[in-house]
């Protein structure tokens, strides 16, 4: 064992308290009564990365959440990395449905639960670990950028990397936000998919109907949504909207047992798509049904009901275009409406994806640091979901070598009730950072 992976298993048990006192803070960007909470979190954030020995510790503020920078210069000749995590967590939801208080970090089965004690609080864990280890003078410069609003959709990023590109601007961007292919086995993320959202609104009437007096001779316009939103597939579960781009995926076996523990499918449901698990959930399109505005059950009648509304998600495979993407989807749904019905489709969030070319003296070194904190070699994977702000960075800092690594595993369930860390994973994802900083400065 080095020298440098026995002292980040010294700093852990301090580590692992202030990621505690991280999660005990409620910085829910997207819930206007906690952006004190979110205020909060990013002062203890920066107490903690001047505590680490960071000299320049900066709280900044674009018109958005606030973000945390704290910089340590590069020796001379020396590159300099960016550590990136976010500090704002996803609303917890009902918190009678978890095992124990969403805020209030628990440990269970090796696993610390939580909201946040993953995504991605656990990334800035990783980065106090892995510059403690160093004792506060690694041999490279490192800059930690801790935004606030990752789970809002990050609209002031553009703003933050414009107005501070000086104090952000690196050689290579390590981004701790995404998953490892197990608890045993480390990942880097070479791909994302994209995310491109809109509302569809169908109108067949200027009022309501009753149902009796007009049914089978005026349609209502929730049949006819359920009819377009029908037509987004085709039998095998295909996504059926044309033109919408197709890549490749690595040749990865992910087995349908596995599909079937880690996704919840119930007993009897089966996939849907065609072609291998990994090309459906890395390298093709899907589109998804999120949310619908209709009469609510308790409050119907016997009424054909005059408009209906749906949201509707779909992810573009790394290599398309979102925005071309979103048009091909509007064109489809406008096409698909039977009888006449009105549709107006309006446009919401989108995201490029990304696709990474993982080759080069930095990803050598990153992929020799897992082989030695894991003890197994690192798997190139893609990701089904979409991380838009890492296009944001290639953008801003074109030069710069991009790192997307994590701290999750299969069961964190970020996003979900009981998200939780596993902690041998945080103990080999702060080894592995610590000695990619020291590979990268030898």
């Amino acid at each position: 064992m080095s020298e440098l992976v026995a002292r980040v298993r010294e700093v852990l048990p301090s580590v692992r308290a202030d990621l505690e006192d991280l999660v005990r803070i409620q910085s829910v960007w997207a819930d206007p009564a906690r952006h004190d909470e979110v205020r909060r979190s990013a002062d203890a954030v920066a107490k903690l990365l001047s505590g680490a020995g960071f000299d320049d510790v900066r709280i900044v503020s674009e018109g958005g959440a606030p973000a945390v920078i704290a910089r340590h210069p590069a020796p001379p000749g020396a590159p300099t990395v960016l550590l990136y995590a976010h500090h704002d967590v996803q609303p917890e939801g009902d918190p009678s449905q978890w095992a124990s208080p969403p805020f209030e970090p628990t440990e269970r089965d090796g696993r610390l639960y939580g909201r946040g004690t993953a995504d991605d609080k656990a990334g800035i864990a990783t980065h106090l670990a892995a510059f403690r280890a160093h004792g506060g003078n690694p041999p490279v410069g490192v800059t930690v950028f801790v935004e606030g609003e990752e789970e809002s959709g990050s609209p002031s990023l553009g703003a933050l990397l414009g107005a501070h590109s000086d104090l952000l601007a690196a050689d290579v961007i390590v981004i701790a936000d995404s998953d490892n292919w197990s608890t045993e086995i480390p990942s880097l993320t070479v791909s994302l998919r994209g995310l491109a959202d809109c509302v569809v609104e169908v109108a067949t009437l200027d009022h309501g109907l009753h149902s009796g007096m007009w049914g089978g001779v005026v349609p209502d316009a929730l049949s006819v949504l359920v009819r377009v939103l029908a037509s987004l597939h085709d039998d095998d579960g295909n996504v059926a909207v044309a033109g919408l781009h197709e890549g490749t995926a690595a040749d990865v076996d992910y087995p349908p047992d596995r599909v079937r523990q880690e996704s919840g499918l119930l007993d009897g449901v089966g996939e849907i798509g065609s072609g291998s698990v990994v090309q459906r959930l890395w390298a093709k399109p899907a589109i998804t049904v999120i949310g619908i505005d209709t009469t609510p059950i308790a409050s119907s009648s016997n009424t054909l009901i005059p408009v209906a509304r749906a949201k509707v998600s779909m992810r573009v495979a790394p290599g398309g275009d979102a925005r071309a993407h979103l048009d091909a989807l509007t064109r489809h749904l406008e096409a698909h409406a039977p009888w006449g019905a009105r549709v107006t489709v309006t446009s919401g969030d989108v995201g490029q994806p990304y696709a990474i070319d993982a080759t080069g003296p930095v990803y050598d070194a990153a992929r020799a640091a897992f082989r030695q904190a894991w003890g197994t070699d690192a798997i190139d994977m893609g990701v089904g979901g979409s991380i838009p702000f890492i296009a944001a960075f290639a953008d801003a800092y074109p030069e710069a070598k991009i790192l997307v690594t994590g701290v999750e595993d299969p069961a964190t369930q970020a996003h979900s009730i009981d998200e939780s860390l596993h902690l041998g994973v945080l103990e080999r994802a702060a080894i592995s950072e610590a000695l990619l900083l020291e590979k990268l400065g030898g």
